[in-house]
């Protein structure tokens, strides 16, 4: 696994959140919060499922999108009041860990269990089962491996570690982004050709294509990861209500995988994230009953 490293520093937080969080009101009530999300389907259906629970209770909500490494940034320099997701303890290890004292990030944080990335392959491709078959399998896959954007930090561990401990030297490991790779995985798919791509869970992926993850025999990815928010050093004293109602949401396996199902099929954030709202009322009333 990939040690620490530092975030990075002296980076331009963009105009749509240069601004610093307006604050609640004495009760917690009212102002304006500022989400970030990355691009993956996770954080962004996160963020757009908490901008519309948020704006009905009376905020107003600011929301924007960056790569994984200035979302940290963001929310340790406290531009953003909220951020998601941090997937923890292995995946996004780089950037920091539970309890850290650069901001509110701590297990009361949880959003879901049981996260997992991986290489993954179509379920018809039957002779390639482990990332160990691959250095045999070289042209098969016409020597490559589709990946997403270089600053993930599944591309870090892939780098890092994937590719040499594996010996996948030979392979090219694309550098794309999730819509791209999956438009590759798509062709692929629909020709029944082979393809090894860059995954992960939870993901619509595996709702709408029959996939397998390659077996990781030295367990060079890690365990399951848990999927968590973060925020801001001092948002609890200034949005207590806000950060009671995030800390009492969870996510089961169901619940999100119909949510990014709904964002694939819709193709609006807003709109998938007011369906599963609607279908959803209880649970998400259940949140906000504290």
């Amino acid at each position: 696994m990939i040690g620490k490293k530092k975030l990075l520093s002296g980076v331009l937080i963009t105009a749509a959140v240069t601004l610093a969080a307006c604050g609640g009101d004495e009760t917690g009530e009212g102002g304006t919060i500022t989400l970030g999300h990355t691009t993956y389907s996770d954080g962004t259906a996160f963020a757009y499922v908490w901008k519309q629970l948020l704006e009905e209770e009376g905020y107003d909500v600011n929301i924007t999108t960056f790569e994984k490494a200035f979302l940290f940034e963001g929310t340790v320099n406290g531009d953003l009041d909220v951020a998601f997701p941090a997937w923890l303890p292995f995946t996004d290890e780089a950037y920091v860990a539970l309890d850290s004292d650069e901001m509110e990030l701590t297990q009361d944080h949880l959003l879901y269990e049981g996260a997992h990335n991986g290489l993954v392959v179509p379920a018809y491709m039957e002779d390639i089962n482990s990332i160990e078959d691959l250095p045999d399998a070289i042209d098969q896959f016409d020597g490559e491996i589709a990946g997403i954007d270089p600053g993930s930090s599944l591309m870090q561990i892939m780098n890092s570690d994937i590719i040499p401990h594996y010996q996948l030297d030979a392979y090219e490991l694309t550098n794309s982004s999730e819509q791209a790779m999956m438009q590759q995985l798509d062709t692929a798919y629909q020709n029944q050709e082979p393809v090894v791509v860059t995954l992960w869970s939870p993901h619509y992926a595996f709702q709408d294509y029959d996939l397998k993850y390659l077996d990781d025999p030295d367990n060079v990815f890690g365990e399951p990861d848990s999927i968590y928010y973060m925020g801001r050093n001092g948002f609890a004293e200034d949005f207590p209500k806000a950060d009671s109602w995030l800390k009492n949401s969870f996510f089961e396996e169901d619940q999100l995988a119909e949510l990014l199902s709904l964002r694939q099929e819709l193709g609006d954030e807003e709109e998938a994230a007011a369906k599963w709202i609607e279908d959803n009322r209880e649970l998400t009333d259940s949140w906000l009953d504290s």
